[in-house]
């Protein structure tokens, strides 16, 4: 089962990752102001991971492959890691769609 990892950046913000089964992080979110705002994009990657439209597939300048899932406002929740192959960045879609929605969510922040 996947899992959403919660942390903070050198500059504060906070971010999550998504995490499959194997340890794998297949999705890192933009920055957040608040820990709440993250936990809410956590949310919104549970519920717009089941849409396929959600997802941008995109590629690199250098010819790797990636995507970006985005919320209903068009703004950018998460992006994945660069994949060789478009086949390998389908696979990650599919990776998101199915481990986002029971994942469970773990702070790794030390207050």
């Amino acid at each position: 089962m996947g899992k959403f990892i919660i942390s903070k950046r050198a500059n504060g913000d906070f971010q999550f990752n998504l995490k499959a089964g194997n340890g794998q992080v297949i999705l890192t979110s933009q920055g957040y102001s608040t820990k709440p705002s993250c936990e809410n994009g956590i949310n919104s990657v549970k519920t717009n991971s089941q849409e396929d439209a959600k997802f941008e597939r995109n590629t690199a300048r250098d010819g790797r492959c990636y995507f970006s899932l985005k919320a209903g406002n068009g703004q950018i929740i998460g992006t994945s890691q660069m994949y060789e192959t478009d086949n390998g960045m389908e696979n990650g879609i599919e990776s998101v769609k199915n481990n986002a929605p029971n994942a469970s969510i773990e702070d790794e922040i030390i207050l």
